[in-house]
């Protein structure tokens, strides 16, 4: 097929009059049965150079994406022009999953995109052998690379796959964000005669600027000023997943209408913002990196970052989700460059925790080395064998399988692991090299943060695009600087702000009578853990009273209008009486009696010492019970503790309560930590 024909027939299909020379260079090859590597700017068009050719093959199209967004949105398109395409990721039930397999072994189905983390399913690599296979694609292909920005050690097997298929099966890798190290990673993965195409990164209708602050209520006050008068709407990206409740809680009292998106709300919540985001519901989202990619919204009119990204790779490919209708885009990253005692700037301490944790210590690996040696264990026995996070045994696993260390074994449906006999030793080079690498990325995206030359020139020469000069865009050279000088009101309206947010403690559950509570702050934020800290673990005495104050302004505001009969509290692991001492001022102040009868009918360890959610609900699992059960049937009452972590303590007390016949558990807390929110 020549370009004019295959011009004539995307036009009919997919109502485009021409390719781009890239894109048809790409399928071209792809006719040919080669392999190939595609690296393209975002909104470039990389999906038409497989959805095209898909539609043209035999047999069926797999496409290997981490995207479940983009999964969602391209297939229904697909579906729209009359193309049969299904996905199968962890939206839809094991038995939707298994239709759309079986789907694919009799033919229906023209393209299938799939989660690589499913290379680890027996029922899907059965099945592989058993399609019709015409084509492979393994989009968003940095994340095959043990150099790429966004790792995935389950994504390797899909190699496994590809090495398995025959010569001249055309295979397409894509990416928009591939340094010369990773392309080369890519190409030796994929190996054969691969050919790879690379375009140019430039965006010419980006503005960059960097705006220097001195505190994290610098990057609030500049926004609760200039959002409002920036053009169209865009997203808010934060470090942290309760950062994105910080803001979005802000934007809320200032009146400027945002919302939170992150990985921890439901599939369906989810949905409901990237479709809010694509009908400009919002002036903002403000969300962890988890939004964006897999998003075709041409429209996103302005990117703020208000924590620094890891790498200047990770930087272009958030800031490529803007502006890809070729319009004037502001792209915005703030930079908190003060300074602690040991001379860290405060920004770079996030990144620089995320690369200490991407790869877990060597004594962690030996834990679960050691757990294997002496049986064969599940991935939730090894989690409660070693006390660690199960994020952690999920990285431990995939490092050991591919050294030949450990090995998957299957008993019927239960998937276990266990020790090599004769195993190599574990060998450390890999991940020095790594961290080494994260460490670099880091610093050139410090170095972003200070040029003062062409900031857009500095990101092409980053990822290997030198075909341009003049990048005149960006607060360097012809836009003006951003900086901080907020009003003295806007200054008084965060102070009021502070006095009357209180994050809220989701705890509410069908098994027991517990409700929603509250706490009356962030652990960290301010000088509230500090507090915290001193009287718990420094010998600082009583809890201060602006803790007091600050708590029962949380309790009125969660709980004015309801009544409760008494106030229990949670009895102490280690801090004495300090949690007594508090409950009863509550007490005193609130006019509502108290209850000492809340026991511990075992010992327990302090729930910060434990790593997992497992460990840290066995650890209080029947450990509670109250002395006079008649005393509180039929009772509402507050349950009041200082630090709020798992919850796993507070929803064990309440599951006991429940059985006592207490009608109403209102959780009430000091302070709540930011535990597993990252």
């Amino acid at each position: 097929m020549n370009r004019q024909e295959a011009e004539i027939k995307l036009k009919n299909i997919f109502g485009f009059d021409h390719f781009y020379d890239e894109q048809w260079e790409t399928i071209d090859l792809l006719f040919q049965g080669k392999k190939v590597l595609l690296i393209e700017k975002t909104g470039f068009g990389k999906s038409l150079c497989f959805q095209f050719p898909a539609t043209q093959f035999q047999g069926l199209t797999i496409i290997f994406s981490p995207l479940i967004a983009l999964m969602r949105d391209q297939v229904k398109g697909l579906n729209e022009k009359g193309i049969d395409a299904k996905y199968i990721n962890s939206e839809q039930t094991p038995q939707e999953n298994s239709q759309t397999i079986q789907d694919a072994i009799e033919g229906k189905l023209k393209i299938l995109y799939i989660a690589p983390e499913r290379q680890e399913n027996q029922e899907w690599i059965t099945a592989t052998r058993k399609m019709n296979l015409s084509m492979i694609v393994v989009d968003e292909a940095h994340t095959i690379s043990v150099w790429g920005h966004d790792f995935r050690p389950a994504f390797r097997r899909i190699i496994n796959l590809v090495k398995l298929l025959p010569q001249n099966l055309p295979v397409l890798a894509t990416t928009a964000t591939a340094t010369k190290r990773v392309q080369e990673d890519i190409e030796k993965q994929i190996s054969g005669d691969i050919q790879t195409i690379r375009g140019e990164l430039i965006r010419d209708n980006f503005g960059l600027y960097v705006i220097k602050v001195e505190s994290e209520d610098d990057k609030l006050l500049w926004l609760a000023e200039n959002l409002s008068i920036m053009e169209g709407n865009g997203i808010i990206y934060t470090g942290t997943r309760v950062n994105t409740e910080i803001y979005s809680r802000w934007f809320e009292f200032t009146g400027i209408k945002t919302t939170e998106y992150n990985a921890g709300l439901d599939a369906n919540s989810r949905k409901e913002i990237e479709k809010g985001l694509m009908s400009n519901k919002w002036k903002a989202v403000i969300s962890t990196n988890a939004l964006g990619m897999g998003i075709d919204k041409p429209d996103i009119r302005f990117i703020v970052h208000t924590q620094i990204p890891a790498s200047p790779i990770h930087y272009y490919q958030e800031i490529g989700r803007a502006g890809r209708d070729g319009k004037p885009t502001q792209l915005i990253l703030f930079y908190n460059s003060t300074k602690d005692k040991n001379e860290i700037e405060e920004d770079s301490k996030l990144p620089k925790a995320f690369i200490d944790g991407a790869r877990p210590s060597l004594k962690n690996y030996k834990k679960v080395i050691d757990a294997l040696k002496t049986e064969q264990l599940g991935e939730r026995q090894i989690i409660k064998t070693t006390n660690l996070k199960q994020t952690q045994i999920k990285v431990i696993k995939a490092d050991l399988i591919e050294q030949g260390i450990i090995k998957e074994v299957i008993y019927g449906r239960t998937k276990k692991y266990e020790y090599q006999f004769n195993a190599p030793e574990l060998n450390t080079k890999a991940f020095d090299d790594l961290r080494e690498l994260k460490l670099k990325e880091l610093n050139s995206m410090l170095e972003y943060i200070n040029i003062t030359s062409s900031r857009m020139k500095f990101l092409c020469d980053y990822l290997g695009d030198n075909s341009h000069t003049q990048y005149l865009n960006c607060d360097n050279t012809t836009l003006e600087k951003l900086k901080v000088n907020p009003k003295d009101s806007t200054k008084q309206k965060l102070l009021e702000h502070r006095e009357s947010y209180f994050p809220e403690l989701l705890v509410e559950s069908k098994s027991s009578k517990i409700i929603n509570g509250i706490a009356a702050s962030y652990y960290g934020t301010s000088s509230i853990g500090a507090a915290l800290h001193r009287s718990k673990y420094e010998n600082g005495g009583d809890f201060p009273d602006f803790l007091l104050k600050l708590t029962l302004k949380a309790f009125r505001k969660k709980y004015e209008q309801q009544h409760f009969d008494l106030i229990l509290y949670v009895p102490p692991t280690e801090s004495g009486d300090l949690v007594k001492n508090f409950a009863e001022k509550l007490s005193q102040v609130l006019n509502i009696p108290i209850s000492h009868k809340l026991i511990k009918t075992g010992t327990t360890q302090a729930q910060k010492a434990l790593k997992n959610a497992c460990l840290k609900k066995d650890n209080v699992s029947k450990k509670f019970s109250y002395s006079d059960p008649k005393e509180i049937s039929g009772k509402s009452v507050i349950l009041f503790d200082d630090i709020f972590d798992s919850g796993a303590t507070i929803k064990e007390i309440a599951n006991i309560l429940t059985k006592f016949g207490v009608v109403k558990i209102a959780p009430l807390v000091i302070a709540k930590t930011v535990g597993g929110d990252i």
